[in-house]
């Protein structure tokens, strides 16, 4: 047969090469010892469920090993989990993933390890291999060892990233010291640990998950009942038909988990960049994911969302805007939503910088006027006639930023960053009118002299 002559041979063989490439990079759910993964290569687990490899995230010139729903499954990328989040790699066909003594190890373009298991080398006395499950846990079990009855000698699920999987664990282990907990992303670009992350009550005397911002609790589930299997502040979970929660404790470790009632669902659990938890379904028909719920319900319920001088507003179609006289710190990560670095002024305050100076006249700074806000924290009462000498006060100290004041509550100072503000409707009772310090050379409404 003239192979040249049928075009029908070409074909063939195109579809031959074009399959064994993706049998090649597709066929194993094992990275062994003498295996490793590099460039475009992936692993898919054997139900073909989750994919290991390569990423990158939105328009970053970054890369990370990370894991995701196999396209077959979920046709958007979704990353459920990254191992080197604050390492990247630049390159990633010169970069590696393999075992190396006995651990995972990245290697990044220098040949220098950059993140690894982790683990003792009394440990890891044999060879290894690692293994990535349907369950979307990548384990690392010694060579040889019964997949179904070994403890594996690291696993994913102890290293939980910003999303919480079906039978991945929340909350803590006495013994080893180890917390699960979830950590939100930086932004939709940077997979590096954020600000808000979800935990189960350090403190081990209440069974609830509560939300952090760095140091500042601003939201609970409220206590679990163990009956009704529900959190008292959830009342969704009451209806909800896809997951059922389990909560255990005994005298080493504390912890939620949680399984899907029928296995054919595609659903997780995401600390958002928004400080948010959200619970997620696939829909296949449509294509997307859908949201079942999320908490806090109200996006400005999360604290201090918007940095410094940044103000949250409910109705808004961006969570957050700088005030008058400000601009976003980072334009970049404010376009990616991500707020927390705050907001930086236009013009400086004159009036203390020309008193430091010894000059003859002092400009004046003026209040520019923000009704309906709520107040700032960490506020300083101070004993006044009226609102003019509320202002001259503040006028006349250096430190103080801001001021409010009510015929009822009286003077409020402020000094130093404005944190955690919010922007109320008309309608709000609570809401004050704030004046914020700036400089004399912007045309604001409200200016207060020293003088007066």
């Amino acid at each position: 047969m003239d192979t040249k002559s049928n075009p029908k041979f070409g074909f063939n063989i195109l579809l031959l090469c074009l399959f064994l490439k993706s049998h090649i990079s597709l066929a194993s759910d094992t990275i062994s010892a003498d295996e490793s993964l590099s460039g475009d290569q992936t692993i898919v687990s054997a139900g073909g469920v989750f994919e290991l490899g390569f990423f990158k995230p939105g328009n970053s010139s970054n890369y990370y090993i990370g894991m995701w729903y196999s396209r077959q499954l979920v046709s958007l990328e979704t990353i459920v989990w990254v191992a080197n989040r604050e390492t990247p790699v630049s390159d990633r066909f010169s970069s590696v993933l393999r075992i190396s003594d006995g651990n995972l190890v990245l290697f990044n373009e220098s040949n220098t390890p950059i993140w690894s298991t982790k683990l003792a080398s009394t440990t890891t006395s044999g060879s290894a291999q690692a293994v990535l499950l349907d369950s979307g846990n990548l384990v690392l079990r010694a060579d040889g060892s019964n997949a179904s009855t070994s403890e594996p000698l690291w696993q994913s699920f102890d290293h939980p990233a910003h999303t919480w999987l079906p039978g991945a664990r929340i909350g803590f282990n006495t013994v080893t010291n180890q917390t699960l907990i979830l950590t939100s992303w930086k932004s939709s670009e940077d997979p590096a640990p954020g600000l808000f992350t979800l935990e189960l009550d350090p403190n081990g005397s209440n069974a609830y998950l509560i939300f952090w911002n760095r140091s500042r609790q601003y939201w609970s589930s409220g206590a679990w009942d163990a009956n009704s299997r529900i959190f008292s502040r959830v009342p969704e979970i009451r209806l909800n038909y896809i997951y059922k929660f389990s909560y255990v404790t005994n005298k080493n470790e504390s912890y939620f988990t949680y399984s899907v009632y029928n296995p054919k669902t595609i659903s997780r659990f995401v600390m958002h960049t928004s400080g948010q938890i959200q619970q997620l379904t696939w829909l296949e028909i449509s294509s997307k994911w859908n949201l079942f719920w999320n908490q806090p319900r109200k996006q400005c319920e999360v604290y201090n969302l918007c940095g410094a001088f940044g103000s949250c507003n409910e109705v808004s179609t961006a969570s957050c805007n700088c005030l008058t006289g400000f601009e976003p710190k980072s334009e970049i990560e404010w376009n990616l939503r991500a707020y927390s670095s705050g907001c930086s002024r236009i013009t400086n305050p004159q009036y203390c910088n020309t008193a430091a100076t010894g000059a003859k006249y002092r400009a004046p700074d003026v209040f520019q006027e923000i009704r309906f806000m709520s107040l700032p924290e960490n506020n300083q009462s101070v004993v006044v006639g009226d609102i003019s000498e509320c202002g001259s006060i503040c006028l006349n100290s250096c430190s103080c930023t801001a001021y409010a004041y009510d015929s009822s509550t009286g003077c409020s100072i402020f000094t130093g960053d404005l944190l955690n503000l919010q922007q109320l409707g008309t309608g709000e009772r609570s809401g004050t009118t704030l004046y914020i310090r700036l400089g004399s050379a912007l045309p604001l409404i409200k200016s207060v002299n020293a003088n007066k």
